[in-house]
């Protein structure tokens, strides 16, 4: 029995041993009949691919030419490879993504710009429409009306009745002189009525009734508000004093405060709508009567003065107002949507869109802005397409992508002279090392008007200067920040 047990345990073993020689003698047929893959044929590794230099992605214009740590971050360069270069200037992005990135694309458009500026206004007395009232002769304050500053008064109005007792006498001679009937004489001492200060309808009421009038009624010569009245009764005053003063309501000035960049579009005789709080729904029309020439240092706007007529009355000095200034031209222009402006401190940028999905920022020169719309001077030509929702999103990417912004070709005088901005402003504060300037804006660099302390290319630029003067000043941008090259002192300063 265990014979037989042996045998069948042997041709067990053979069996499998038969089953796995057939096994590895099929599988290396197999393998042989399979063509061999050659080493080119191989997909290369990231190693392998040519690296035509490094950049730092948040300062892509840099170039390096051997890896390593980045100067400007704590970061490792990244390769720029061979193979990308054909898409090195712009991004592309599968078009059936571009919705569900939020991607919104805006034609630029050529066309007449309606420009207009909104700002607030206050209303105040027309300093023009002003009478002063004085007292021709000395005298005494026999009586006061009731009438106190602040008191609307109508034309003629009395305020006073002044006692002048030297006018008895020259009347009663004027008086005696007609009685003789001698006309000579009679306009002699016509004359020296006249002479003493006394009004004509004084004169013509003495020579009616025949009896003397010594006492002379203070009257207002115009409509209006009571502003100052200096009389008290029984007070004794000099000729020549000033009495009273009134403000006609005529008409009323409204003055407006305009940002200093806006106010070179505004003009003499310009019209503007006034819409005040206290008459909703009316609208007042004026003109520009003046443009004051001093400019607030602290908030940097220009008072531009405009002339409102008041005929019932119901405009009141301190009036607040919210004033619309149309500026629309006929000229035609190239603009945008405001909301595609990508402002990066030192250039201002737009993401153009492109065929299959492209997307590449390119540097524009602006013009005014209005209305959610903004002119492009240079950059942009009629029909192009830039993204004006998801453009920030374009714009990180292309940065990490070491992407530079197409330039604007500019043929300025220079070179140096294109490398510097210009600002007016006044100084604050100045020593040897640095100027404190409160500054209006740099247009070309997008920046508006502040105080800012800017370190001086040479001492020598303040010699001459002090404080509080008015100053145009050319600063450059270093990697340190921006630099003063010169400072100008503006004319019509002493």
């Amino acid at each position: 029995m265990s014979t037989r047990i042996w045998k069948g345990a042997l041709l067990t073993g053979l069996s499998i041993a038969l089953g796995a020689a057939g096994g590895y003698w099929f599988a290396q047929q197999r393998m042989s009949a399979m063509p061999e893959t050659t080493s080119e044929q191989a997909p290369k590794t990231q190693d392998e691919r040519k690296v035509l230099y490094w950049y730092d992605p948040m300062q892509p214009q840099q170039k390096f030419d051997k890896p390593g740590k980045s100067p400007f971050m704590d970061m490792e360069l990244k390769p720029r490879y061979a193979d990308a270069a054909a898409d090195s200037a712009a991004i592309s992005i599968d078009p059936s993504l571009t919705q569900n990135l939020g991607l919104r694309l805006a034609t630029v458009t050529r066309g007449v710009l309606a420009s207009s500026l909104d700002v607030v206004g206050v209303l105040a007395f027309d300093e023009r429409d002003v009478a002063v009232i004085q007292s021709r002769t000395a005298g005494f304050v026999e009586r006061v009306y009731a009438r106190a500053p602040g008191d609307v008064l109508k034309a003629h109005a009395a305020l006073a009745d002044i006692l002048v007792p030297e006018w008895a006498a020259a009347q009663e001679e004027f008086l005696a002189l007609k009685r003789s009937g001698d006309a000579d004489l009679l306009a002699a001492a016509r004359q020296r009525l006249r002479l003493t200060g006394m009004p004509a309808t004084l004169i013509a009421q003495v020579e009616r009734s025949g009896k003397t009038q010594p006492v002379l009624t203070l009257t207002s010569p115009i409509s209006g508000v009571l502003q100052e009245l200096n009389v008290r009764s029984g007070m004794t005053v000099a000729a020549g004093e000033t009495l009273a003063r009134v403000n006609g309501l005529s008409s009323v000035w409204l003055a407006v405060a305009v940002p200093e960049s806006e106010t070179g579009s505004i003009i003499m005789g310009q019209a503007v709508e006034a819409r005040l709080p206290a008459f909703p729904g009316t609208v007042l029309k004026g003109t520009v009567s003046a443009i004051l020439p001093e400019t607030n240092p602290d908030s940097r706007t220009v008072r531009v003065r405009v002339e409102l007529p008041n005929l019932d009355g119901r405009l009141r000095p301190g009036m607040t107002a919210q004033v619309h200034l149309n500026r629309s031209t006929e000229q035609s222009v190239l603009w945008v949507p405001s909301e595609a402006i990508i402002r990066t401190g030192r250039r201002v940028l737009v993401m153009l869109a492109e065929d299959a999905g492209r997307y590449r920022p390119i540097e524009v020169q602006l013009g005014q802005e209005n209305e959610g719309k903004t002119v492009v001077l240079k950059g942009l030509e009629e029909g192009q397409q830039v993204v004006s929702s998801g453009q920030f999103l374009l714009d990180s990417e292309a940065s990490l992508k070491g992407i530079v912004a197409s330039t604007l070709e500019m043929s300025p005088p220079s070179a140096a002279a294109s490398s510097f901005h210009e600002a007016d402003g006044q100084i604050v504060e100045i020593n040897n090392q640095d100027v404190t300037i409160a500054l209006g804006p740099f247009k070309t660099l997008g920046m508006p008007g502040m105080t800012m302390t800017f370190p001086l290319a040479d001492p020598a630029l303040i010699q001459g200067l002090k404080t509080g003067e008015k100053v145009r000043v050319s600063v450059s941008q270093t990697d340190d920040g921006l630099r003063v090259e010169h400072l100008e002192k503006l004319g019509g300063q002493p």
